[in-house]
């Protein structure tokens, strides 16, 4: 997974603490973790395709959540950031080098593929089972100061 669905859940869980009537440009989100402006700009056009955020041009304009953070889940995310592919992919190894044989041994799925394949359905229900609200409520008791210090921060600039 690459560093743009972690940057992604913060930047929702940012745009929670904005507030819904505050739209925040991806530079404002960008320079609160000091994170490269373009790169995470990226990630933001995917959550809006996805219809996790909105985004609106101009002076005033930026992201704001499109839903509640209730109704978003980490795999909403993971799946606006990374795809909906599958993290792993079976190449048939087996078949090739000298332990390959007839395709006919072959018939079954990959024990490797299997494997992997339950592994990645329970990573994905994992995360479908978790909120954005779950995470913010998480960080809040973490750090119970830093809604206030975000939205004073966006006040001042």
């Amino acid at each position: 997974m690459g560093e743009g669905v972690e940057w992604a859940l913060h930047s929702c869980v940012n745009l929670a603490w904005a507030g819904p009537d505050r739209a925040v440009s991806a530079a404002r989100l960008a320079a609160w973790h000091d994170l490269p402006t373009a790169y995470l700009n990226k990630q933001l056009q995917a959550l809006a395709r996805a219809g996790i955020v909105t985004s609106a041009p101009g002076p005033r304009g930026g992201f704001r959540l499109a839903r509640p953070l209730a109704d978003i889940s980490l795999m909403d995310v993971v799946a606006a950031v990374e795809g909906p592919e599958e993290a792993f992919r079976c190449a048939e190894i087996r078949q090739q080098g000298p332990g390959g044989g007839p395709a006919a041994s072959y018939a079954a799925e990959c024990a490797v593929a299997q494997a992997m394949g339950r592994a990645e359905l329970a990573w994905r229900r994992e995360l479908a089972a978790q909120s954005l609200d779950d995470v913010r409520q998480q960080a809040e008791r973490q750090a119970p100061d830093a809604p206030r210090q975000l939205r004073d921060w966006l006040a001042s600039r």
